[in-house]
């Protein structure tokens, strides 16, 4: 670590340090001790890394540039340096104005120190950019393990003189008189071999890369290059173009064509109220489908795979009941999974369930409703798009395995969205466009893999209701963290939603006709009463035997059937229907069937001699107890539904002779997800901030002079409640105050401490122990008390 460098961290102001950790968060985690110790955590390999994810191209480029060029660097040389890469039609001031800004946001970053004069990198930079704009590493890391025998021919076949060949043979290859020179000696071919390395990447792969070849005995272009020392070889089958020949080969320049704006994002502009209405569409289904999918596995719920996941026929199931492609089914499935409404029923042949959560949500208004869904979606860890793609062990990915996880999920969502807020309202940017903006903002986030979320994002945040038309909703934006909107996504969402109705057409076909959606009690007893015929602007239910059934199982008579029928129709009910409800109540529940195994029980004995005599009930192996009872050796389920195929219409009754009433949707369970999710982080808090700083500045104080610790208070260590210690801490973290507490040891002994709190976090204090002079942790359930400094 450089002394310099901590001598500069130390020299800046508290405002600019609280600016340091308030980007770099990672580096108050927990609390250094000292300045040096900031120092040396903002230098970590790790840190660094971190920090130069998140910066844009153009930021990206003035650390590659400072670490190309000899150290220190002027700030004038570099801005004459970043001008020769400046494209056409980007004005000098443009350049001017963002690289001054640049440069002052690299050194709150801390990735640059010094004054104007001598702009140097932090110390770790150089070796975390190892490829810095795609040029390869100088020509003494190059040929720092080549032997000096074979040193010193190249530097005789080059044209040196005497010395340390490994300096001479540096200084040569800087030189750009005689770089010149060797290019100009080797052959149309060699040249076109540096022409592909010079703009990146700098390595190549060619058999046998150790061989010693002599001017005089090169043969081919390889050989060439590798016998003047334009090419070094770094391992056995790889070779790299040095620095110092890759920038005569880009004519000094250290970026091909550099561009301090970012690129536009360009797409169709859309009607924004239009967007809204479609997008408010899209939120209505999504939310509808969700309900649906919880009510189907409520009453009929898949099984567990061994793996964990859900089996593929499953989902094509689903999906087929729902009338909805796969890959829109598979994210219905895995938002509902993040949001806490389904879970495993545990146990190894457990169920995919809905969980209690499910009942409150169910009950919330249909924005509200949206607003979770969206919000569980915006920061899951999961990646619905590679449902029944392969892993890299050619393992299928089911819906619900613990495999769709991706760690960069939540960020590239937050990001993309973050795109589309910024090409203003009614702009619907191209996939295109979105990925090159992308690639601008993060370069060295970019890839396939990156590339690939981007896709699903857009798709998914139009299936969701996020977008409408490719454009961001106002909804949509209120939902993404600094949308700037005063009002929340819920409330900008419900003057656009469909209000749902509480009616239906009945037909004289035993059909009904919901010109709408429906509410959510009408709907799902529908779905009870008769069968979904056909969906679209308006869906089709019809009744038939078999559905009426339903509704008595469930505990309805008759008379309550027409009654809700009559109730929620803008029609007379037809009298085909009324026959049909009618027709299947005075059939249904006449006979009984209990268990033995199993019985029938029937007050008509006639009915009950039908049922002997039917040659299909031989499987059953029924058995006549009495003229108005059967018994038989079959499962009671089992009975009544073979029963049932027969034609006639059993009913089910417990030991006690009460009809059991069929419980659909009652099924949860109370295992909870594990489902992960990835919240995005604004930074810690001001007063945090502030504290850790204090912290730092406190502790480095007693680094250098190496102060004695103060004397504890005399007389008893503090006690009190639990709650006001917790509070008492807050508010000095806040303000900054000592405070004097009562702490028990590893032995239990209660000590006394006067302390200068910092953070208070995971059940832990970290603060300036001025008994000790050092910054400590301490465990808050050790903590007996607190009390002010008198």
């Amino acid at each position: 670590m450089s002394t310099e460098f901590t001598e500069w961290l130390r020299g800046r102001s508290d405002d600019q340090l609280r600016a340091l950790v308030a980007v770099r968060p990672e580096l108050i985690t927990p609390v250094p001790a000292h300045v040096e110790g900031l120092a040396g955590r903002a230098s970590s390999p790790s840190a660094i890394g971190r920090v130069l994810d998140r910066l844009d191209r153009f930021t990206l480029s003035v650390v590659e540039a400072l670490v190309v060029l000899p150290t220190p660097v002027d700030y004038r040389r570099l801005r004459t340096q970043m001008a020769r890469a400046l494209p056409e039609g980007v004005a000098a001031p443009t350049l001017q104005a963002a690289l001054k800004e640049t440069v002052e946001r690299l050194r709150t970053l801390a990735l640059v120190y010094g004054p104007h004069t001598a702009l140097t990198p932090a110390p770790g930079v150089r070796e975390v950019l190892e490829t810095p704009a795609g040029l390869g590493p100088p020509a003494a890391q190059v040929f720092r393990h080549h032997s000096a025998e074979r040193l010193t021919e190249l530097v005789q076949d080059i044209g040196g003189g005497g010395g340390d060949t490994r300096q001479a043979l540096t200084g040569l290859l800087g030189d750009p008189q005689v770089v010149g020179r060797l290019i100009q000696e080797i052959s149309p071919q060699a040249r076109s071999a540096l022409s592909e390395l010079a703009w990146g990447p700098a390595s190549g792969r060619v058999p046998n890369a150790r061989r010693e070849v002599r001017v005089a005995a090169a043969q081919s272009p390889i050989e060439e290059l590798l016998s003047r020392a334009l090419l070094g070889a770094t391992g056995s089958e790889t070779v790299v173009l040095p620095r110092e020949i890759g920038l005569f080969l880009r004519g000094g320049r250290i970026h091909r064509e550099l561009s301090p704006v970012p690129p536009a994002l360009s797409g169709a502009a859309r009607d924004r109220r239009l967007a809204d209405r479609t997008a408010a569409g899209q939120a209505f289904a999504f939310t509808r489908s969700v309900e649906e999918l919880c009510e189907r596995w409520g009453a009929d719920p898949p099984g567990v795979l061994r793996s964990g996941g859900l089996a593929v026929r499953d989902l094509k199931r689903t999906a087929g009941l729902l009338d909805l492609p796969e890959w829109v089914m598979g994210l219905i499935i895995e938002v509902t999974y993040a949001a806490g409404m389904v879970a495993t029923s545990g146990g190894v042949d457990g169920d995919w369930l809905p969980t209690p959560a499910y009942d409150g949500w169910r009950v919330k208004s249909t924005e509200d409703r949206w607003v979770m869904l969206a919000s569980a979606w915006l920061t899951m860890d999961r990646v619905p798009g590679v449902i029944g793609e392969r892993d890299e062990r050619d393992r299928l990915l089911n819906a619900l395995h613990p495999d769709l996880r991706r760690s960069a999920a939540a960020e590239v969502r937050a990001t993309t969205l973050g795109l589309l807020r910024a090409a203003g309202p009614g702009v619907a940017p191209a996939l295109e466009s979105v990925r090159g903006r992308l690639a601008w903002e993060q370069p060295r986030r970019r890839g396939g893999r990156r590339d690939q979320l981007v896709e699903f994002t857009l798709r998914e945040a139009e299936q969701i209701g996020v977008t409408g038309l490719g454009a961001l909703t106002g909804h949509g934006c209120a939902l993404l963290p600094g949308g700037g909107r005063a009002e929340p996504a819920g409330a900008l969402l419900a003057p656009l939603l469909p209000e749902p109705l509480d009616h239906v057409l009945l037909q004289a076909d035993l059909t009904a006709v919901a010109p709408g959606p429906l509410t959510g009690d009408l709907r799902r007893w529908l779905a009870l009463a008769a069968e979904v015929e056909s969906t679209g602007g308006a869906t089709v239910y019809r009744f038939g035997e078999r559905s009426i059934r339903r509704v008595l199982d469930a505990g309805q008579g008759a008379d309550e059937i027409l009654a809700m029928l009559e109730r929620h129709s803008t029609t007379p009910v037809p009298q085909p229907l009324s026959y049909l409800v009618t027709d299947v109540a005075r059939r249904h529940g006449r006979m009984r069937v209990g268990t033995a195994s199993a019985y029938i029980r029937c007050d008509d004995p006639s009915l009950l001699d039908e049922v002997m005599a039917d040659k299909r009930t031989f499987p059953l192996r029924l058995r006549r107890l009495a003229p108005t009872v059967i018994a038989s050796k079959s499962a009671r389920a089992t009975l009544v539904d073979s029963l049932r195929a027969m034609g006639y219409a059993p009913a089910a009754e417990s030991l006690d002779g009460d009809v059991i009433i069929a419980q659909l949707d009652v099924r949860r369970t109370d295992s909870q997800p594990s489902s992960r999710s990835s919240g995005t982080f604004n930074g810690p808090e001001a007063d945090v901030v502030a504290a850790a700083v204090r912290a730092v500045r406190a502790g480095d104080a007693a680094h250098r002079s190496r102060r004695a610790p103060v004397d504890a208070p005399e007389g008893q260590v503090p006690r009190s409640p639990a709650t006001a210690t917790l509070n008492a801490l807050r508010d000095a973290i806040r303000q900054g105050s000592q405070v004097w507490i009562g702490y028990l040891d590893s032995q239990g002994n209660a000590t006394s401490r006067i302390l200068e709190p910092a953070r208070m976090e995971g059940g832990y204090l970290t603060a300036y122990d001025e008994t000790r002079a050092a910054v400590h942790r301490f465990a808050l359930h050790r903590i007996t008390g607190i009390s002010d400094i008198n």
